[in-house]
């Protein structure tokens, strides 16, 4: 505490702003008084996460997060931005496109580098202490290749790159009245490579970088097998101009131009997931580092079609055309195992550090338990059954006993070549999204979910699947990823992952069903305790479908509240989402048809954490990922002393 202390004083004395400096020797922190620290050089690298194109979106995330938890940080953005969301401006300064290719090379900050395999880094290099007024610094840096030399007041930082790969000596002779001193210290980044693998919990589904804008008026959906008088209507995308009843449709390709907007519409990535966030927060928290990270997770994954195997587009990337979207995504283990091969290939010792990983909940049907829930209607019941939508908690028992387990041996076998040591993936379990602060389940009911008049929360199957989720299906991802209770694995002991499950405990009393005082104003006015937000009356509806008589674009997606979920109601108000990836038969005949009524109000995050959500996850991972990675051990005490007065100087 001695040493942080010091540090802090040191940071104070020269410079409001100053980048976090060198540890100091711990009997010279005993000792020293505030004003007697010792010179001593301070340096960072600049726009250390290397996903983001420019030095202010990076910097954004330092100011927020110095000395915050991510979710304190968060919060503090979402009201910065008045609840539209931070990265609704950084998600177009991006290291990756739309379709979820590397930028290589990638130009951050104006200098041109490659994204996997980086030469050199940026970093700033700074004097603190006890530094005399008005001293000089004559700086020197050697990589190896020669000295490089230049002159500047001490006051004034120095901007430089640095060789990956290569210890960089720093040294400086401070000029001043009281005689001249000599600082020295060694410069090394350490370049981490990140992958993020798993499903929509990994990708940051819920949470569009650029959510959708909402209209006054209302859009018209049919119900299944009705009459055609048998319609809604729910609040429509703001700058679509074309036929908003039932009986005027129009193309799907003029609808999607007011679409909410993600770094990856395919799979759904978004900056505000927990492995975005953590490998962000590592690189805020750790000055000496650079993260490189590669995003692969994605929505709807499953071990065989997602991670092994390719599967369907969530959304299509913006198009002009007006083609039906066939697009597939290529295997998550396909797509890294090509990526090292790439980076390998220019750099031979370039390894895979960490892999951020969420796997498991499609695999035992988890969205299917959700409709089961939530789906009320007997004739949309019928339906989803038949189709395949809707499952039971035995149907997801027997998945869980017996093909779950092997596809985490699978799994296990696929990540070793790629990571080595199995304890450098961190997996991330997942929250139940159920829980009351009492630990019971969410009452249940309409509120919330009223966005389609079919559904509600029906209390005795939300108790059935939250007893099944808590009890079963997260004691067991824990033993399969920690090689425990009965779960076979080759090596135990090798192949036992990093698990992460802290944040479990945060989430009781932030269900989707969590209500508070302090929500938002629209929430607190608009989303009705008793599920009776929405006009029913259709000629009413029709230009005012919210019963509160707000405007619906009013709603903020990224304001702070109790839930810490989306509610399906949350879910079309941040994406409205309409999944153009189904298959054929499931393909809707237009833009009304009950089927895009459904799927708008839960393909855009129903039950899926929310950015607060994910932030209490990066919370709970990033010490995980620190201790795997060694970020917090190895550095020695003293690093850099002032040196004797230089003789003839």
């Amino acid at each position: 505490m001695a040493r942080i202390l010091l540090h802090t004083l040191a940071l104070a004395a020269l410079f409001m702003n100053l980048s976090v400096a060198l540890p100091v020797a711990r009997a010279e922190a005993q000792t020293a008084g505030p004003m007697q620290i010792p010179m001593q050089i301070s340096w960072e690298v600049r726009n250390r996460f290397r996903l983001f194109r420019e030095e202010r979106d990076f910097l954004l995330q330092a100011d927020a997060g110095r000395g915050r938890s991510v979710l304190a940080a968060e919060q503090a953005l979402s009201v910065q931005s008045d609840g539209r969301g931070w990265a609704r401006n950084t998600v177009g300064r991006l290291c990756i496109d739309v379709t979820g290719r590397v930028s290589e090379p990638c130009t951050r900050d104006n200098v041109k580098e490659s994204y996997l395999t980086p030469v050199d880094h940026p970093v700033t290099v700074r004097l603190a202490g006890q530094v005399p007024v008005g001293a000089t610094c004559a700086w020197t840096f050697d990589d190896g290749d020669g000295p490089q030399s230049s002159t500047f007041d001490c006051a004034e930082p120095v901007n430089l790159r640095v060789r990956y790969g290569r210890t960089t000596a720093a040294l400086v002779d401070v000029a001043s009245a009281e005689g001249t001193q000599r600082v020295t210290t060694e410069i090394a980044v350490r370049d981490i490579f990140i992958a993020g693998l798993g499903d929509s919990i990994a990708s940051g589904e819920g949470n569009p970088d650029r959510p959708i804008a909402l209209a006054d008026e209302g859009f018209c959906f049919r119900y299944y097998l009705s009459s055609a008088t048998s319609q809604y209507y729910r609040p429509s995308r703001a700058g679509y101009r074309g036929g908003r009843a039932c009986e005027a449709p129009d193309s799907l390709q003029v609808w999607q131009r007011q679409g909410a907007h993600w770094f990856n519409p395919a799979c759904h990535r978004s900056l505000y997931s927990y492995q975005t966030r953590t490998a962000l927060q590592l690189a805020v928290q750790y000055p000496h580092i650079a993260v490189t990270y590669l995003p692969l997770a994605c929505t709807g994954a499953t071990i065989a079609d997602g991670l092994f195997g390719s599967q369907r587009f969530r959304e299509c990337p913006p198009s002009k055309s007006n083609s039906t979207c066939q697009g597939t995504v290529n295997s998550q283990i396909a797509e890294l195992r090509e990526a090292l091969t790439a980076a390998k290939r220019r750099q031979p010792e370039r390894t895979l550090d960490l892999v951020l990983l969420s796997i498991g909940a499609n695999d035992i049907y988890f969205s299917g338990l959700v409709a089961d829930v939530i789906v009320d209607y007997p004739t949309e019941r019928v339906l989803f059954r038949r189709s395949g939508v809707m499952a039971t908690v035995d149907d997801s028992r027997s998945v869980l006993a017996r093909d779950l387990p092997q596809g985490f041996a699978k799994m296990r076998e696929a990540l070793r070549p790629l990571v080595g040591d199995l304890s450098r993936v961190v997996y991330t379990s997942y929250a139940n999204p159920t829980l009351t602060e009492s630990g019971g389940p969410c009452p249940g009911g309409r509120a919330g979910f009223e966005i389609h008049p079919s559904f509600n929360a029906e209390p005795r199957r939300l108790a059935t699947v939250s007893a099944f989720v808590q009890n079963e299906f997260l004691p067991q991802l824990k033993a399969m990823a920690r090689c425990e209770a009965g779960i076979l694995c080759r090596n135990p002991q090798a192949d036992r992952m990093t698990f992460v499950d802290a944040h479990q405990s945060a989430f009781a009393g932030h269900g989707f069903c969590a209500r508070a005082q302090t929500d938002p104003e629209f929430d607190r006015e608009c989303f009705a305790a008793n599920g009776e937000s929405f006009n029913t009356d259709l000629v009413v509806a029709a230009g005012q479908p919210m019963v509160c008589g707000r405007s619906p674009s009013e709603y903020r997606a990224y304001l702070p509240r109790a839930r810490w979920v989306r509610d399906a109601n949350d879910s079309y108000f941040a994406a409205m989402t309409y999944p153009q990836g189904l298959p054929a038969s499931m393909q809707p005949s237009d833009i009304h048809d009950a089927t895009w009524g459904v799927l708008s109000a839960v393909y855009g995050g129903a039950v899926h954490p929310s950015a607060e959500g994910h932030a209490v996850m990066a919370d709970a991972a990033v010490p995980a990922a620190a201790a795997v990675l060694q970020l917090d051990a190895g550095a020695p005490d003293v690093v850099s002393r002032p040196m004797t007065p230089v003789e003839g100087r």
